[in-house]
């Protein structure tokens, strides 16, 4: 009975391992689009793209991601005056998107700085997000709503209303004029011009993560941890 045993592992250790090997070469090929893709130079942080890639695995491990070749992450702890939401196809290894976008009224001027999950607070939520349909409203047009993923920090996006729209405040020329983009009610607000292409793109069952550091949250993410 022994020797069967060993035989049979004899055989499927091999498989394993390639199995294994597969894996993490997977993974690794995905950590190294940020060096490969130069995100650096486009002004993501490593550890934006780090943990959002980390987020990213688990939810798509989890089956909660319907497309898993898009990942879009919002870099906030950059100046609103820089393009800080990139949209990265993971598969191609392409950045789609690179734009800029805002942050709450209440989260901060140039820079975002405070962040609630709470209804009448106008400010940003950070966390992971999955995106879910288009839609039209009357006040701000074509959007895309999000789902919050995130217990405490993310998780009443719906009940507050926050989805990705086109504002008028998102432009270059605002910033010439303010030396910062406007700021919204909470949404990640984009230009006028990108809101249905970037939507398109990045709708229905795609991962994304507001990024911001912040160690009491990644400490205690449960999308991190």
């Amino acid at each position: 009975m022994k020797k069967r045993l060993f035989l049979i592992l004899l055989v499927l250790l091999p498989l394993l391992n390639k199995a294994g090997s597969g894996i993490l070469s997977d993974l690794e090929e995905k950590m190294e689009i940020y060096s490969v893709m130069n995100l650096s130079g486009f002004g993501l942080s490593d550890e934006a793209y780090r943990l959002a890639l980390k987020g990213f695995e688990k939810l798509k491990a989890e089956g909660k991601l319907l497309n898993s070749s898009i990942l879009t992450i919002i870099d906030f702890s950059q100046s609103s005056s820089r393009k800080r939401m990139y949209v990265i196809d993971l598969v191609k290894k392409a950045l789609l998107y690179n734009t800029y976008v805002a942050h709450g009224r209440n989260t901060g001027e140039e820079y975002a700085e405070k962040f609630s999950n709470e209804s009448g607070t106008f400010k940003s939520s950070m966390g992971f997000f999955i995106t879910r349909n288009m839609a039209t409203g009357a006040k701000v047009g074509l959007s895309l709503i999000l789902q919050g993923m995130e217990r405490g920090y993310n998780d009443k996006a719906l009940q507050r209303e926050i989805i990705i729209h086109g504002a008028d405040y998102v432009t270059e020329s605002f910033i010439r004029k303010n030396g910062r983009l406007g700021r919204s009610l909470g949404c990640p607000s984009l230009p006028p011009d990108l809101i249905k292409p970037v939507a398109e793109t990045i709708k229905e069952g795609t991962c994304l993560f507001i990024y911001y550091h912040d160690d009491n949250y990644i400490r205690k993410s449960a999308v991190l941890n």
